[in-house]
């Protein structure tokens, strides 16, 4: 028989605010221990204080009530309660509100097994971009096949502005307001947030063909869409993109770019390996 709590959030949230609360005791929150304890544990009285709600609140909340909860709330109950951030995030869907965002990232350096999951793609282009789609790492490959030297690329304004995308331009065209779409998505999560801003206003007032699509204010999710570029050297190359989230950096993603079946690509792409070695020698 399944586990019926699976089924019920709120009971769900009573047995973990128990158990979280048990782990910790007086000392651990910088109180002083006094009298007998029957239990292990902080009791509910002393959670409720150090959050600053009512000990009857706290009380119907840790009972499975179905009572008004605010964000403000939970961060208190979570601090007090000493949550990592993933036992933050469940807390939030217990009590049925959105977990709060991720954290920002953006200064972490991409990490050496990261890096061999990049290498490890092959033959095939591989990257690793942030939650603006600024560009972390990327293959040898990658570098190759979309022309990027060093760093500070941003995937969305490559695909507004560099040449090997538009031209494409039928392709291009039919694939941009998707990705317009996407970004406006993934931008909405994190209401506010300035770097967003910084790359819709710089990329606007480069494209002409970006500030109309962004002003339709159309919200999507990535679709499986063929990511087709011409290559100077190489010549039209048509991918399948495949974007993954990094497990223990959820605001990372990793994009793996497959060549499509019943295209030259691979053979392309074989070619343009050689012609770089060539190169190199």
């Amino acid at each position: 028989m399944a586990n019926e709590s699976a089924q019920h959030p709120r009971e769900e949230l009573r047995h973990f605010l128990r158990t979280r609360r048990a782990r910790l005791g007086p000392a651990d929150v910088g109180m002083p221990v006094t009298g007998r304890r029957r239990t292990p544990g902080l009791r509910r009285e002393e959670v409720a204080v150090l959050a600053g709600v009512g000990v009857s609140w706290y009380t119907w909340l840790e009972q499975g009530r179905d009572i008004t909860v605010s964000t403000e709330v939970l961060d208190s109950i979570a601090d007090v309660l000493r949550l990592s951030r993933p036992e933050r995030a469940h807390l939030y869907l217990l009590a049925g509100i959105n977990p709060p965002p991720a954290l920002d990232l953006s200064g972490v350096e991409v990490t050496p097994e990261v890096r061999q999951l990049l290498d490890a793609w092959g033959r095939r282009p591989a990257v690793v971009r942030d939650r603006y789609w600024n560009v972390l790492a990327y293959n040898d490959v990658a570098r190759a096949v979309f022309g990027y030297d060093g760093t500070g690329h941003n995937c969305l304004i490559t695909y507004f502005t560099s040449p090997r995308y538009l031209a494409m331009d039928e392709r291009w065209a039919a694939a941009a307001p998707a990705v317009v779409a996407a970004y406006r998505a993934d931008a909405a999560l994190f209401p506010g947030d300035p770097e967003f801003r910084r790359v819709v206003a710089d990329l606007a007032s480069a494209s002409a063909e970006f500030a109309e699509l962004w002003e339709r204010h159309e919200v999507g999710v990535p679709v499986q869409a063929v990511n087709a570029l011409r290559h100077p050297e190489a010549g039209d190359l048509f991918f399948d993109a495949t974007t993954l989230t990094v497990a223990d950096h959820p605001d990372w993603s990793l994009v793996l770019y497959n060549p499509q079946p019943a295209t030259d690509t691979a053979t392309r792409l074989d070619r343009l390996s050689r012609l770089r070695l060539a190169d190199s020698a």
